[in-house]
């Protein structure tokens, strides 16, 4: 670590304790607050831009729960080393609480940050192959605060959007969105050249929308990040960075992915438009533009954003359906996100398409929502259910099925997972008795990831088992030929 000896020395002295932490070998919380401040006044007298970043390891208090504080404490020394391996080493990397690491990037711009900050999530991601995982928020001086409370607030609120929206995320602070007009739609222009600008705006205001300008792609991204957006008109060649780069950004961004983009260009060359397409372009305009063609595709593009933002909103509607089923089972408290991070991870490493990995990140949050139609007395209850209680549970996954059976296009895989997580090979599942191959990959693996879960967790008719013990009836139920012999050793790797 490349610090200001002198600062050391002055800390060590006022306070009387090691700048460093025991355990982890990075600073401590109380040498990050004065290195905070003296990047505050730095930043202030020569106009430098600086981020910092909260490092949260996901689930850590059920790691340390199930496998002890020793293991934790080990897991927390190894983190730390790869944080220290994927930053600068002028960057400032300390532990801010328990499980909370810190990194403040020195002159670094928010898109520097964000990929640095990436960069360790990916690198803890591979590490663990998936089993573990750390939430990122980041906030940056003086963009999003004025003073040292402030940015530690910001990034606190980035962190906890990173957990809310499923962890294993690196979130930027934003402030709220300014919400939509109902009656127009924003389209944001990005040009360099003004009277291009003028030509657009002049087009398209005959169909009542709002148009926003702007003069290069650092612009572009900074409204995209603050407005709602229902369309951009994209130059292709601008200085800086180009229409291509942008493009990249708004596609690679979960909060601005469905946005049409529409590249804009001088030039009518096939390569040119193949490239657009790659890059995410939804259509391809060539100037001078035609006003006719302009506002036709303007309207039919809109109309596709504005019904994905519809599905995806249903979409949101049914994992927060998902939350309040778990609510009412104090004992399944966290095992959808468990469930679908855990499905992830082994979609990964069996190297499925990334259709089937969304499918198990929607089908692990969703396939208990069957479940709100299930008595609270049955839910729980704490001794065995009857044969007749255990047919209405058994209920859960085909109401499941059809509660989300609406968002067929959406959902697409993930429908198999809420429908059959409960299936075996050897056909003594339920809810339609489909044997070996009739049960679809993700649900083959939704079965195992959910068996396991459960077998980890307390439940009013019995107590948690411990991990070997989980692990143990997991082989013996796929040497028996009920559960998919490849996918559960995979899991076995994956966990230990």
């Amino acid at each position: 670590m490349t610090m200001d000896i002198q600062l050391q020395k002055d800390y060590q002295k006022e306070i009387h304790a090691p700048f460093t932490d025991s355990l982890t070998g990075l600073y401590t919380h109380g040498f990050f607050q004065v290195s905070l401040d003296r990047e505050l006044k730095r930043s202030r007298r020569y106009d430098l831009a600086f981020t910092i970043g909260l490092i949260d390891i996901d689930f850590f208090s059920a790691y340390n729960k199930r496998l002890g504080h020793l293991q934790g404490d080990r897991m927390l020394k190894e983190l730390a080393g790869l944080i220290l391996q994927k930053i600068r080493k002028v960057d400032l990397a300390a532990r801010y609480s328990g499980d909370v690491f810190t990194v403040i990037f020195i002159n670094s711009d928010t898109q520097s940050a964000r990929e640095a900050a990436e960069r360790i999530r990916q690198s803890v991601e591979k590490a663990y192959g998936g089993a573990t995982t750390v939430s990122v928020g980041l906030s940056s001086f003086p963009k999003d605060a004025r003073n040292g409370e402030s940015l530690i607030n910001k990034a606190q609120e980035a962190l906890r959007q990173a957990k809310i929206s499923g962890k294993n995320q690196v979130y930027f602070f934003k402030e709220e969105k300014v919400p939509t007009d109902g009656q127009k739609s924003r389209i944001l222009i990005v040009d360099d050249e003004p009277r291009n600008l003028k030509l657009l705006e002049a087009m398209l205001l005959p169909l009542n929308n709002e148009v926003i300008k702007a003069s290069n792609g650092e612009d572009a991204l900074s409204i995209l990040n603050k407005i709602d957006v229902d369309l951009v008109l994209l130059d292709i060649l601008m200085p800086g960075m180009d229409g291509y780069e942008v493009c990249r950004r708004v596609k690679g961004n979960e909060a601005t992915r469905l946005i049409p983009v529409v590249m804009i260009t001088t030039l009518d060359d096939i390569e040119l438009k193949i490239k657009s397409i790659e890059a995410g372009a939804e259509d391809f305009i060539t100037k001078p533009p035609n006003k006719l063609e302009v506002l036709a595709r303007a309207k039919s593009l809109i109309k596709v954003k504005k019904l994905n933002s519809n599905l995806t909103s249903i979409e949101n509607v049914l994992i927060s359906m998902a939350n309040v089923v778990e609510s009412k089972d104090p004992y399944t408290k966290g095992h959808i996100l468990r469930v679908s991070n855990l499905a992830v991870a082994l979609g990964k490493r069996e190297d499925l398409s990334m259709g089937n990995i969304e499918a198990l990140r929607l089908g692990g949050i969703l396939h208990d929502i069957g479940k709100i139609g299930i008595p609270q007395e049955i839910l729980s209850k704490t001794v065995p259910l009857t044969s007749d209680e255990w047919e209405i549970m058994k209920g859960h996954a085909e109401k499941g099925y059809m509660i989300s059976l609406p968002l067929k296009k959406t959902l697409g895989p993930a429908l198999d997972a809420i429908r059959y997580h409960h299936e075996r090979l050897d056909g003594s599942g339920y809810p339609v008795g489909l044997k070996g191959d009739e049960i679809p990959t993700v649900a083959r693996i939704m079965a195992i990831v959910d068996y396991y879960d459960g077998l980890l967790t307390d439940r009013p008719y019995r107590e948690r088992m411990g991990h070997k013990a989980a692990l143990a009836i997991l082989r013996q139920q796929a040497r028996e030929g009920k559960l998919d012999k490849e996918f559960v050793e995979c899991l076995v790797e994956i966990v230990e």
